[in-house]
């Protein structure tokens, strides 16, 4: 398939995870990121989960897709940020 073909039709509503270990700004920090790249992205649209022992914190977050650079560029940025340990 070529690279720049995509199964995801644009706009549309797409779930991304992030996982984190437990800090009490994690929530926030992901929550400033993300709006950087989708100005209608609210805290209304983040479910937060704590791990079983409480040591990672697991988000899932619905961001408002506008094109696949807007997704890869916020993968990259979220897998390179220092609280993120998983982006999935």
């Amino acid at each position: 398939m070529d690279p720049k073909e995509s199964l995801i039709e644009y706009p549309s509503d797409f779930p991304i995870k992030v996982m984190g270990a437990t800090h009490e700004e994690f929530a926030a920090t992901i929550l400033e990121l993300i709006v950087l790249h989708d100005p209608t992205f609210h805290e209304g649209k983040m479910e937060v989960r704590p791990s079983s022992k409480g040591a990672y914190t697991g988000l899932t977050v619905t961001v408002r897709a506008t094109s696949r650079e807007m997704l890869d560029k916020l993968y990259t940025e979220l897998s390179a940020h220092p609280m993120v340990k998983v982006v999935l």
